[in-house]
């Protein structure tokens, strides 16, 4: 690049956000991360330490968010900080919409303000899908959320839409499945799931204990997942994207290839509790990313398996004396 290009991230602490930053600097991006106030570390960025800058900033304050995109000025902002656990989103749905839908409405409002030539991306989720009447779903396919979370991501998906066609904004939003790595938090099924394996393997634990083992998910690398964010920003017209595998594995099967990792089988140390189970989907969240395909060039990189065996590799270093 002859003049250097800038990129914002918000939630440059989490999976996405490292990830994304590193893609960034390995292409020669100067990259700034937004943090919380009095957030210690970096998270899973801190590895980046010195070679990122810092600005401080909360979601729930919109004008932290468009005192940052003045300071920046950057050529692309990519908006990933949104909480991201579904679950909490029954307890606090009123925090959820205005961390999910009120963020990112600040976001495309400063850059209409400030710089209307900055490129924004946005991440949806597939679970704005929820009840849909297809699998796998596209770009076209029916919205019928099903939690509070999913209904704060499709109406922030859906400004981004308007807002690109009423002010003519380059703001693209991709519609985003599962996407895992060994940076994942451990609340998540899939990193219970690689910790449990590599923490049975080594003699710390006995058991593990699971809730619907059928549930069906299209899981991808998070890395692979960023690239695609990427080349979102790198079009001429902004649009959005799914971006899937397109296959899709049970809990179960994540379960075994797990395992598997570790020399031992999964049934044998699994544990349903039907306490955790929740009702059967009537739709199998499964991604059709032929779109990003054709008109961006993605393809997943890492393989379902890779991408397991790295975080049961992952694990069992953390967890080795």
């Amino acid at each position: 690049m002859t003049d250097q290009a800038s990129a914002l991230i918000t939630g440059i602490t989490g999976q996405d956000g490292s990830f994304l930053a590193e893609l960034l600097l390995e292409k020669g991006y100067a990259v700034t991360g937004m943090v919380r106030r009095g957030e210690p570390d970096l998270g899973c960025s801190e590895h980046l330490r010195g070679r990122i800058q810092e600005l401080e900033g909360e979601l729930l304050e919109p004008q932290t968010l468009r005192d940052a995109i003045a300071h920046v000025r950057p050529r692309e902002l990519y908006h990933l900080a949104a909480p991201s656990f579904v679950p909490d989103s029954w307890e606090r749905p009123s925090e959820t919409l205005a961390a999910i839908t009120g963020a990112c409405a600040a976001v495309l409002e400063s850059v209409a303000a400030i710089d209307p030539a900055i490129r924004v991306f946005h991440p949806a989720s597939a679970m704005i899908f929820g009840a849909a009447p297809e699998s796998p779903q596209s770009e076209l396919t029916p919205c019928l959320p099903q939690s509070p979370y999913a209904v704060a991501k499709l109406a922030a998906h859906e400004l981004v839409g308007v807002l690109r066609e009423h002010r003519g904004l380059h703001a693209s939003s991709a519609i985003l499945y599962n996407h895992e790595s060994e940076r994942r938090p451990e609340q998540f099924v899939t990193r219970r799931i690689s910790r449990a394996a590599a923490s049975i393997s080594l003699g710390v634990q006995d058991e593990l204990t699971l809730g619907s083992l059928d549930a069906v998910r299209d899981w991808s690398f998070a890395g692979d997942v960023m690239e695609g964010a990427w080349l979102m920003l790198q079009q001429e017209q902004a649009g959005d994207y799914v971006l899937a595998s397109g296959v899709g594995h049970t809990v179960a099967e994540f379960a075994e290839a797990a395992f598997a990792c570790v020399g031992l089988e999964a049934e044998r140390y699994l544990r349903v509790d039907e306490g955790l189970k929740r009702a059967p989907e009537s739709t199998p969240s499964i991604g059709d990313a032929a779109k990003a395909r054709e008109r961006l060039g993605w393809r997943p990189r890492v393989s379902f398996h890779e991408l397991v065996a790295r975080m049961v590799r992952a694990d069992v270093d953390r967890l080795s004396p």
